[in-house]
């Protein structure tokens, strides 16, 4: 595997198996060290460990399919609005329709959170498919490598944020798409960082109706 910045890898690979954890297929040691092209499987589970150290996950012994985020199931529920479409592709104007509400399981204020329904498939590779739903938490801030909301002048998409040479630049998790990269920062503004994806399954399935 090519060499990549400090710390820039261990991100990648949580938001890879988070991902992977809510839409209901958790990832086999194996499966990550295929995903980052690690020569050896003890790359993977070594970052893997560190993660599971550090408590952003959580693992069950004997277990192929054994992570989990950890101390999900005593957080308290709250209903949290869906707020309309973002497009996970070329650039879709921002809307804000009251689709419904989406019951999640936070430590995060209720206030701070919001879902919004994907359109497109740019970020395929990381799990977030057409018709999902991500669960956003409110920020104008994110850190390089996490997956974000963003606004680029009135327009809205979810992309991986990069800040490379004081330059803002966006990036689809799929080959056939191209890179976002706003001419001017003035342009770009951060709506939330992703924290969880929702996957439906079920076509009768669908959020709580608006109040």
């Amino acid at each position: 595997m090519a060499y990549s910045e400090p710390g820039k890898t261990r991100t990648e690979i949580y938001h890879f198996v988070r991902n992977r954890i809510v839409s209901g297929n958790p990832p086999t040691v194996r499966e990550v060290q295929q995903a980052f092209g690690f020569k050896a499987v003890q790359s993977a589970r070594e970052h893997l460990e560190e993660l599971v150290s550090e408590g952003l996950l959580e693992k069950t012994p004997g277990k192929a399919r054994g992570y989990r985020l950890p101390g999900r199931e005593n957080l308290p529920a709250a209903l949290v609005p869906l707020l309309g479409r973002v497009q996970a592709g070329a650039l879709t104007t921002a809307t804000e329709d009251l689709e419904g509400y989406v019951a999640v399981r936070s430590r995060f204020r209720r206030e701070d959170l919001f879902a919004l329904r994907v359109r497109g498939e740019s970020m395929r590779e990381a799990a977030i498919l057409d018709g999902d739903i991500v669960v956003v938490r409110r920020s104008a801030t994110a850190e390089h490598g996490e997956i974000v909301v963003a606004l680029v002048e009135d327009e809205a998409t979810v992309k991986r944020l990069y800040r490379r040479a004081g330059r803002v630049e966006l990036h689809p998790e799929n080959p056939a798409f191209d890179p976002i990269i706003p001419e001017h920062t003035a342009q770009f503004s951060v709506l939330g960082r992703v924290i969880e994806v929702r996957r439906y399954l079920d076509s009768t399935v669908r959020p709580y109706p608006e109040e």
